[in-house]
C-alpha cells in the first residue's frame, strides 16, 4: 500500500472520529438553541396578541358597545380575547413560518364554553393563581414546558391573565352583563370574575418537530461544511505530501533501481533545505559517490 493512501485512510479515521465527536456533541447544543429561538417567537407572539387584546378593550369595545348592532346582537369582536385569538389565526395563515404554532386564552370560567381550559390548561392557571394567592412567593410572568399531546411532544409558553375592569362589565354577575350576551351565551357560564383575579391563560404551543426540525438542518449544514473542510484539508496535505515527501523520495527509489542495474555514471541528486527528506538525499548521493570510487578502484 502507497505511504499517501495509508496517510489519507489516518487522516480519514481521525477526522471521522471528530466529525461524529462534533455531531454528538453539536445535536444537543443546536436541538437547545433552536428550542430558545421557536420559544423567542412565541414570546413575541404572545406579547403581540396582547397588545391586540388592550387595544380592542381600550379603543375598538367602548366604541363597539354603543352601535345598536351591539344592543340588539353580541358582536364577539368586542371581546379582547376574541380579537387576540383571531388576530393570531390569522398570522398562522400568512406563512409556513407560522403555522406550526397554535394560540389559546384558555379560562377557567368562560361565558364561551370553546374556550374553557382542558385539564393540562387548568392546572397552569391554577399554578399561577397559587402564586398569586401566597405572598411570599414571587409572581411568575410565564411559564414554559414540554408535554405529550396529539402530534407527539410540545413545547409550550404559558402568561397568567388577569381580570381587568373592563372584563367585569360582562363578567362580574348577570345583571349587569349586556342583554345581547346573555341571550346569546345565557347566564350558567363566565360570571363571578374578580378585578385582578388569574381567570385565564395565554397559551401558544409548538410541536417539538419544529426545534428537532431547526437542529437537523443546522446539523447537516454544519456537517456538510466540516465535510468540505475535512475533504479540501486533505487534498491539500496531499498536495503537499507529493511535493515535500513523495516526490523526492521516489527520485532516491529510481535512482537505487537504476543504480543497481548497473547505471553508476548517474549525476547526483538535487538537495533541497535542510529537513529530513534532504538528509536522505545527502546519504544517498553520499552513498552513490562512494559506490563510484569502489567500482573504479576493483576495475583499476
Amino acid at each position: 500500500m502507497k505511504l499517501l493512501v495509508k496517510f489519507n485512510l489516518l487522516l480519514i479515521v481521525v477526522f471521522g472520529l471528530g466529525l461524529a465527536l462534533i455531531a454528538i456533541n453539536a445535536r444537543s447544543f443546536l436541538l437547545e438553541d433552536a428550542k430558545t429561538t421557536v420559544l423567542g417567537q412565541a414570546k413575541l407572539m404572545a406579547a403581540s396578541s396582547k397588545a391586540t387584546r388592550d387595544y380592542t378593550d381600550e379603543e375598538i369595545s367602548p366604541i363597539l358597545e354603543n352601535t345598536p348592532e351591539h344592543k340588539n346582537e353580541f358582536l364577539p369582536q368586542t371581546i379582547p380575547f376574541y380579537a387576540a385569538t383571531v388576530t393570531f389565526n390569522r398570522l398562522r395563515k400568512s406563512g409556513p413560518d407560522f403555522a406550526d404554532y397554535t394560540y389559546k386564552e384558555a379560562t377557567l370560567n368562560p361565558t364561551n364554553l370553546t374556550d374553557r381550559a382542558t385539564d393540562w390548561e387548568a392546572d397552569i392557571i391554577n399554578h399561577f393563581r397559587n402564586d398569586q394567592g401566597d405572598r411570599k412567593k414571587v409572581r411568575e410572568e410565564e411559564v414554559v414546558g414540554e408535554r405529550d399531546s396529539a402530534v407527539g411532544p410540545t413545547l409550550y409558553l404559558a402568561r397568567p391573565i388577569p381580570a381587568e375592569s373592563g372584563c367585569l362589565t360582562c363578567h362580574s354577575s348577570p345583571s349587569v352583563a349586556p342583554k345581547a350576551l346573555i341571550k346569546r351565551y345565557g347566564t350558567q357560564n363566565g360570571f363571578g370574575w374578580h378585578q385582578n383575579e388569574i381567570v385565564a391563560a395565554q397559551i401558544i404551543s409548538v410541536p417539538m418537530s419544529l426545534p428537532i426540525k431547526l437542529a437537523n438542518e443546522g446539523l447537516r449544514n454544519l456537517l456538510i461544511t466540516l465535510g468540505t473542510i475535512f475533504f479540501a484539508t486533505i487534498a491539500l496535505i496531499d498536495i503537499g505530501m507529493y511535493f515535500i515527501v513523495i516526490r523526492p523520495l521516489r527520485r532516491v527509489s529510481q535512482s537505487a533501481d537504476r543504480i543497481s542495474t548497473g547505471e553508476i555514471d548517474l549525476p547526483p541528486l538535487p538537495v533541497h533545505g535542510k529537513d529530513e527528506i534532504a538528509e536522505v538525499t545527502t546519504s544517498f548521493n553520499r552513498m552513490h559517490t562512494s559506490l563510484k570510487k569502489a567500482m573504479e578502484l576493483l576495475n583499476g
